[in-house]
């Protein structure tokens, strides 16, 4: 049986979780359509994450996915964050505003919040997907006797590996060419930085679970590319911002059709974790950052997050946090139910161009 036939949806598609930007109505309008549409709730507690779902079930019988962020525990560092927050406070007075008095974390892993386990194992959503590693075993086995689908983000071959020997059931293959928060176990390692297709073909040749390819896919011909490497479905994300059903502002809606969409870039600068995002004033700090240390993620998104509000408060948006892959240039604008049924169309087309010219030079 396929992962597609496992989870109950027809499209070999997911849209990606994108907290911040990925609405219950958007992975409503994606389920209803005939692909899997994903809420992230990583960025909120266990009412919030509550509430989500609750509207995710009012819009659609159909399965979804709820993803979990799922972070080494963020260390303090008193000294550390103050001198993050006076390298930055030149950018916060430009703005006429005062750097927060201290940073703290905005978000709880997966791994230290016992109530959205709690409320997961209560609800038991169809799918539940990890992202930056994986919770512990209890709270697998317990998500598994619920009958939940748990899929996970691996960038490398030794992370997939992680994945199968925790039992999750299938791989979601991140490239580097992927949109927001590389999903890397411990962002202080080396990293390989592998491509989605070669990344792809590695997990299906040498891993062991199915693959969904992730990482600078957006139309059918990409995903059709995925389906012949051997990955049993495509994850979507950035091809999804523009979609009205998005939460993305308008800031971010036009950086994404703009030039800027040519020159993505990662930075930890954020948040403290790599992330790709549109080139913007925020990411090009990375040339004067020099050897100073950040906070650990997500404290660092404490300073990041208060200085984009300064800024916009003054009417500059180059401080936001926007997220997208390399594909961002090949970004539609047109509600999330259209471009799954576009991206289905362009999918079929490809496999009869694909097979007719098999048969032509057969």
């Amino acid at each position: 049986m396929t992962l597609m036939q496992r989870i109950g949806f027809d499209i070999p598609l997911v849209q990606a979780p994108m907290a911040g930007t990925s609405t219950p109505a958007m992975a409503a309008a994606v389920s209803n359509a005939g692909a899997l549409g994903s809420i992230a709730v990583g960025a909120t507690d266990a009412a919030g994450a509550r509430a989500m779902i609750a509207e995710v079930h009012e819009r659609t019988g159909r399965p979804f996915n709820v993803n979990l962020f799922v972070h080494r525990t963020p260390v303090a560092d008193a000294e550390r964050e103050a001198g993050w927050l006076d390298w930055l406070r030149a950018l916060f007075v430009e703005f006429g505003a005062e750097p927060p008095a201290a940073l703290t974390s905005p978000y709880t892993s997966f791994a230290d919040d016992t109530e959205m386990l709690a409320l997961l194992v209560e609800t038991a959503p169809p799918v539940v997907s990890f992202h930056f590693g994986l919770p512990g075993a209890e709270a697998i086995a317990a998500l598994r006797a619920r009958g939940v689908m748990l899929l996970a983000t691996a960038t490398s071959l030794d992370e997939a590996r992680a994945l199968e020997a925790a039992g999750i059931d299938a791989v979601v293959a991140q490239g580097i060419e992927a949109g927001g928060h590389r999903g890397m176990f411990d962002p202080a390692a080396p990293d390989a930085q592998l491509g989605t297709m070669a990344l792809t073909r590695l997990l299906v040749r040498q891993g062991g679970l199915p693959v969904i390819a992730a990482g600078g896919i957006m139309d059918g011909a990409g995903i059709a590319a995925a389906l012949d490497l051997g990955a049993q479905a495509a994850q979507l994300g950035t091809a999804f911002v523009a979609c009205p059903e998005s939460a993305a502002d308008d800031a971010y809606r036009a950086a994404l059709m703009s030039p800027a969409a040519f020159r993505t870039t990662l930075t930890p600068l954020v948040s403290g974790r790599p992330a790709r995002a549109l080139a913007n004033r925020f990411t090009a700090l990375s040339a004067q950052v020099g050897d100073r240390r950040m906070p650990d993620y997500p404290i660092a998104y404490h300073a990041g997050k208060a200085l984009n509000a300064a800024a916009k408060a003054r009417g500059e948006h180059g401080f936001g946090a926007q997220w997208a892959g390399q594909g961002a240039p090949l970004a539609r604008a047109m509600p999330a139910a259209e471009l799954v049924t576009t991206l289905a169309a362009e999918l079929a087309a490809a496999r009869t161009a694909a097979h007719a010219d098999g048969a032509s030079t057969g």
